[in-house]
């Protein structure tokens, strides 16, 4: 079946709005940051909006970028790839000075994991496209960062599709970019027999087996999949582990590893944080690089005047770390404090997009990225997005419920339906009312009496207010059984769309909506993901019509 028209696609969805402010499932900060909260404002450089785009373009300019290293490197890494047109034309324009990317980055997690793996891409893509209309003078390029050196298995190593986990279990070590496919057959197994065998299920399983057997390693079979999934859009995804691009990162390798300031400014700038209320994303080392190894990745730290490698019986003099440096520099892994700065080192770039907490730890940086005399980019929340499909809008109408009174806590929502279909009034506020003030006329009469009484008096109001109370609680729970199986739809409702009372987006993987909707899927959220519109993104499939599944 060919693939829906742009026009059938956005009469099938309806996207709407959440304001931030009323979700109780992202944190403090990140509303903060979303709202320009003014005790943010100092810890980052540009304000989040579409114009300002061109003052980060005239700053980034001074910045001196390889662009011939860039391009040179990026082509070698897609030669055992099959790199669309697009893809590749936005490679070649890297080389020249008026190209400059938007960029997003995320760790290699199993078969992209939580789908924000997916919605960051779509955010990317969309503000790419948005720069390249609006500015014929410069071309823009959507950039990937594969975190595959990061060496946390646990973080990776698990998905859920269709609610229903999904877990790679291996003995791990070192940097998980680098692990062995071979031990991906019972997983992708599980996978296949999960997704079932409709055309549009065995299609994107066909890719993803292509992805982890036709590699040798995680990392080289995720990017090959994730420009599977996007190189019609022209992303350009990276591996930054390359040899090439840590060696032109030398300089600032040596200054962080000998003059050891970052954990300084890093410091400085979390104290400030923590006056203005927020707290610290990541703790700054002395060293903020690993070391790596067959099967290892550790930190580097600076003992009785040699560099050691901890947990290992590796150090070095310091003439012997700068040759080390200087002959592998592959071996130097940035961590979370220095990736940011490897990364806009290497890179033309304009603007980072990411979630709420990656956001707080850029925010720690400012400092330090003057410090090594690089551009501090501009910073966007992506896209936060919910997929409600046809069956559970239908479910939530039966209910005669709204998607918002879902944002409530569980046992308010509960309540809300409760209010909804009981004839019963099950409230005694009115009744709680009535008695305080019978209670308070009696205080006052007391008062002329004999005021020695009033403690009495009290006491007895409160045990009457209590009593209704329980009563109340009774009631409620009475009538909560006369309701159970609607409470259960209700509960399991709200566990789909927010579970753990988390964002549907932190637990369920693209392949659950993927494989309803299909490739024009992609194409909805590439069009609607836009980074600079604040909120929650709801994508709520019609029931007005019957659609076809897309293909």
């Amino acid at each position: 079946m060919e693939a829906l028209t742009t026009h059938k696609i956005e009469t099938m969805f309806q996207k709407s709005f959440i304001p931030f402010d009323q979700l109780n499932q992202i944190s403090t900060r990140d509303k903060a940051y979303a709202n320009a909260d003014p005790r943010l404002r100092p810890f980052y450089k540009y304000d989040v909006d579409f114009n300002a785009l061109q003052q980060v373009i005239e700053d980034k300019g001074k910045d001196n970028t390889d662009r011939a290293l860039l391009t040179s490197v990026l082509l070698k890494q897609y030669k055992d790839f099959d790199i669309s047109a697009s893809t590749h034309a936005n490679i070649e324009a890297l080389s020249k000075q008026n190209t400059y990317t938007i960029i997003t980055a995320h760790q290699p997690s199993l078969f992209t994991g939580p789908s924000y793996f997916i919605y960051k891409i779509c955010s990317i893509l969309n503000l790419a496209k948005q720069l390249n209309e609006a500015d014929g003078a410069n071309h823009f390029v959507p950039v990937f960062i594969m975190g595959g050196e990061d060496h946390d298995f646990e973080e990776i190593s698990s998905t859920q599709v269709f609610g229903k986990p999904i877990t790679w279990n291996t003995n791990a070590g070192g940097s998980v970019g680098n692990l062995s496919n071979s031990t991906l057959t019972d997983v992708l197994d599980e996978l296949k027999a999960l997704l079932g065998d409709r055309e549009i299920a065995a299609s994107i399983y066909a890719t993803i087996e292509t992805a982890f057997t036709k590699f040798k390693t995680y990392g080289t079979g995720m990017r090959f999949l994730v420009n599977e999934l996007f190189k019609d859009y022209g992303l350009v995804v990276v591996d930054m582990s390359d040899a090439e691009l840590k060696r032109a990162f030398i300089p600032i390798i040596e200054k962080e590893i000998f003059e050891r300031k970052s954990v300084d400014y890093i410091q400085s700038t979390v104290e400030k944080l923590e006056q203005a209320g927020f707290s610290n994303q990541a703790h700054p080392r002395d060293i903020n690089f690993f070391y790596l190894g067959e099967g290892y990745r550790e930190r580097i730290v600076f003992e009785n005047g040699k560099y050691a490698v901890l947990n290992k019986d590796i150090s070095f003099s310091e003439e012997e770390i700068k040759k080390e440096i200087n002959e592998h520099p592959e071996r130097f892994s940035p961590n979370v404090n220095m990736r940011p700065i490897y990364q806009e080192f290497i890179f033309p770039n304009l603007a980072y997009v990411g979630g709420g907490g990656e956001l707080a730890y850029w925010m720690e940086r400012k400092s330090q990225f003057a410090y090594f005399g690089l551009n501090y980019p501009m910073l966007i929340r992506r896209n936060s997005v919910l997929i409600v499909d046809k069956t559970t809008n239908k479910k939530l109408s039966k209910l005669s419920l709204s998607l918002h009174d879902l944002l409530s806590e569980e046992h308010e929502v509960v309540n809300t339906f409760l209010n909804i279909h009981s004839q019963n009034e099950l409230s005694l506020e009115d009744h709680k009312k009535v008695i305080e003030e019978t209670f308070n006329k009696i205080i006052e009469k007391t008062k002329q009496i004999d005021a020695s009484l009033i403690g009495k008096v009290e006491g007895e109001k409160t045990k009457q207010i209590k009593a209704l109370e329980s009563l109340e609680g009774r009631l409620k729970k009475a009538e909560k059984n006369k309701f159970n199986t609607g409470i259960s739809q209700v509960k399991a409702t709200r566990e789909k769309l927010f579970p753990k009372n988390g964002l549907q987006e932190r637990k369920e993987n693209f392949l659950t909506f993927y494989t309803r909707y299909g490739k024009s899927y992609f194409d909805y959220l590439v069009e609607n993901l836009d980074p600079f519109a604040k909120g929650l993104i709801v994508i709520e499939e019609s029931t007005s019509k019957s659609h076809e599944t897309i293909k």
